[in-house]
């Protein structure tokens, strides 16, 4: 797999977008490779969710969230729960790590387009929990950051599941 290049130089909206491809490239190859039983494998003993299949599967569900419910005041499908908020890690790891990662991308590409059609300054249809009104250029800021730290935490998961290390 080739992740997205980053160039030096481009405008906002080309920036974001590209950026944001980058991280989310970046996560599918911290799982390239990696076998069926260390993807599901949680090795950090103050983190029993924390694994590749969750993680992929939680970057997949925080999209959805931002794209299609708050800017776009969609249903929220999300797997979690009140009482268990963090249920998309969960259920991960009963689900094929080649499936969440064909999920992701085919999301990915929908997600595209919608930032394609919609001006950076277009207003979100929910506002944050203290009412803040947020637009789609601060949504593609949040999950750069949101997807980029994950990818540390994938990042350190492949590496104590197989020694796998890499950008």
């Amino acid at each position: 797999m080739t992740r997205t290049d980053v160039p030096p130089t481009g405008d906002e909206r080309a920036s974001l977008v590209t950026f944001l491809d980058y991280v989310r490239d970046t996560a599918r190859m911290k799982c390239d490779g990696v076998s069926a039983e260390d993807a599901r494998s949680a090795p950090l003993p103050g983190s029993p969710l924390m694994t590749l299949c969750g993680l992929i599967n939680h970057v997949r569900w925080v999209e959805h969230w931002w794209f299609d419910v708050m800017f776009l005041d969609g249903k929220d499908e999300g797997p979690w729960t009140d009482e268990d908020p963090d249920r998309e890690m969960r259920v991960a790891v009963d689900i094929p790590l080649a499936d969440l990662l064909a999920e992701y991308t085919a999301q990915n590409v929908r997600h595209r387009e919608l930032v394609a059609a919609h001006s950076l300054d277009e207003m979100a249809k929910r506002t944050l929990r203290d009412g803040s009104a947020i637009n789609l250029r601060w949504i593609l800021l949040h999950l750069i950051e949101e997807i980029a730290r994950h990818n540390g935490h994938l990042d350190i998961l492949r590496e104590m599941a197989d020694g796998t290390t890499g950008d």
